[in-house]
């Protein structure tokens, strides 16, 4: 079964700073199991697209923190640009790529809708595959007005109420989120700064207006020139070759040409052979005449997979340095069990044996995969969290001012370095939930890696409730104290129970005496 990868581009409506790019793809960096692919930028459009690929729990966190990146940073109230938009994020896409069903990206699509308009109070839309209403699958029929004209019709006109959210507009605007097959981004210009021409041979090519299917396009003016500006929504069914040949027979009805084209974003690598396949008139083109796919084929049988493993959090752990400390380590440790689970869950997933509980092992991989990103992600948060005691002990303490506000700071720092372990030791339970059900369920040739996601489990669990009591000892306020202890002692009970299931279905199930 292939990985699952899911594909995202958003759109983000800034690209005249640098430093705001910036802080968005570092946003999306900071999840793991993401990885960016371009970015591009154009200032007259005001506007910036990143493309970036991974798990699918791993992409739905990135599209999150990147919307809530760009709503601090993003003011539409003061943004100007040629390109139509709604919102400082405005829209984002998820394209299933490989292991991933379009169904599986829709369900992304509204799951993070809901997200963000509860945790941003961000008014969001449902457009292509995930619209709930026909009329919205057209981003065009969304983006229609843009933010100053949306701003007053989301109050007063129910038709353009949100999907999800509030029906009114903040400086950060809407969102437009939805699933959608591969999209090609790219634009023609043409040897004249007439716009209007533009504008007639965009309305020529496009669908919505009598030609060619799957193409959308408009006519803009960009670095002092007409461009003719376009999405290809199915390249397969409408060819990049036939689009460029089209424009370029409109363009010499009007006495022009094409002065050059540029992609935004990526392109399949088909499209281009096509291409070029259709401009050659290489009719009896076999795809395995390309010289780098047969090396890549040679390759992918004769080396076999290397597992790369990079040391770095290890080094980190072993310096003489308080953090990254147990914290830390046990929040790597529930990422780690969390990955075998998910292991188990696609090892199911697929055999006929297991048929009975495959939309069961769906749901657990979906879930794991959540964990697996969120657990990575406090690896960080807890050395950050130990880290901010440290630095509240350089406070001045001379004067009983310095001396309050260092008390109130150091209780405030220790009560987050309590709760960062606290919200480990939960995920590391519902790990071990998830653990005990692909022992009793899933594939059993892979029993043992599920018993190995019960112990990493349970080693986090008692490596961050080791973190909650040292932190909690410290606090002033015993009321919270106790309420963290009690809430620790809880998942402990908890994680007793499900240990005695686990022990007792590895020796029944899988002939094991112990995790």
């Amino acid at each position: 079964m292939p990985t699952p990868l899911v594909e995202c581009v958003p759109n983000f409506s800034e690209a005249r700073r640098p430093e705001v790019v910036e802080a968005i793809q570092a946003a999306i960096q900071s999840v793991p199991t993401v990885s960016v692919l371009d970015r591009h930028s154009d200032l007259d459009h005001n506007r910036t697209v990143i493309t970036f690929v991974g798990s699918p729990a791993g992409v739905e966190e990135a599209a999150f923190r990147a919307i809530a990146r760009a709503a601090e940073l993003i003011n539409l109230e003061r943004h100007t640009g040629e390109h139509p938009r709604i919102g400082a994020t405005d829209v984002v896409p998820f394209v299933p790529i490989s292991g991933v069903s379009m169904t599986e990206c829709v369900e992304i699509a509204r799951r993070l809708g809901k997200r963000v308009s509860d945790e941003l109070n961000i008014p969001v839309y449902l457009y292509e595959q995930a619209a709930t209403r026909i009329d919205r699958q057209n981003l065009e029929n969304l983006r229609r007005g843009q933010y100053e004209g949306l701003k007053s019709d989301i109050e007063t006109n129910a038709e353009r109420a949100p999907d999800f959210g509030p029906a009114h507009l903040g400086p950060a605007g809407a969102t437009v989120i939805g699933a959608r097959p591969y999209l090609i981004a790219y634009n023609v210009y043409l040897t004249t700064d007439e716009v209007a021409i533009a504008d007639k041979i965009a309305k020529a090519i496009r669908h919505s207006s009598g030609g060619l299917r799957y193409l959308k396009a408009l006519g803009l003016l960009v670095d002092g020139r007409a461009q003719v500006s376009m999405n290809l929504t199915d390249f397969r069914r409408t060819p990049v070759a036939r689009v460029q040949e089209l424009i370029h027979r409109e363009a010499t009805r009007y006495g022009v040409g094409i002065h050059h084209s540029e992609l935004v974003g990526l392109i399949p690598e088909d499209a281009l052979v096509e291409a070029a396949v259709w401009y050659l008139q290489l009719d009896q083109f076999d795809g395995e005449q390309i010289l780098e796919k047969r090396l890549h084929a040679i390759q992918t049988i004769e080396q076999p997979q290397e597992i790369t493993f990079d040391t770095g959090f290890l080094d980190a752990l072993a310096a003489g340095t308080p953090a990254p400390g147990g914290g830390s380590a046990a929040a790597y440790a529930g990422s780690m069990a969390a990955a075998l689970v998910a292991m188990v869950a696609r090892l199911t997933i697929g055999k006929k044996k297991y048929a009975a509980v495959e939309t069961q092992m769906k749901t657990i991989l979906e879930r794991a995969e959540c964990l697996r990103v969120q657990l990575a992600s406090t690896v960080q948060e807890d050395a950050a969290a130990y880290q901010a005691v440290m630095e509240t002990f350089k406070f001045p303490r001379t004067t009983p001012e310095e001396i309050e506000v260092f008390q109130t700071a150091i209780e405030s720092a220790t009560m987050k370095a309590a709760q960062v372990p606290l919200e480990v030791a939960r995920k590391a339970v519902e790990v071990l939930e998830l653990a005990l059900q692909v022992i009793e369920s899933g594939n059993r040739n892979a029993i043992s890696d599920g018993g190995s996601a019960a112990a990493l489990a349970g080693a986090a669990l008692e490596g961050a409730g080791l973190n909650v009591r040292i932190n909690v000892a410290s606090l002033e306020d015993n009321t919270s104290a106790t309420d963290l202890v009690r809430q620790i002692e809880h998942l402990d009970r908890l994680a007793l129970g499900l240990q005695d299931r686990i022990h007792a279905t590895l020796a029944s199930r899988g002939g094991l005496s112990s995790v």
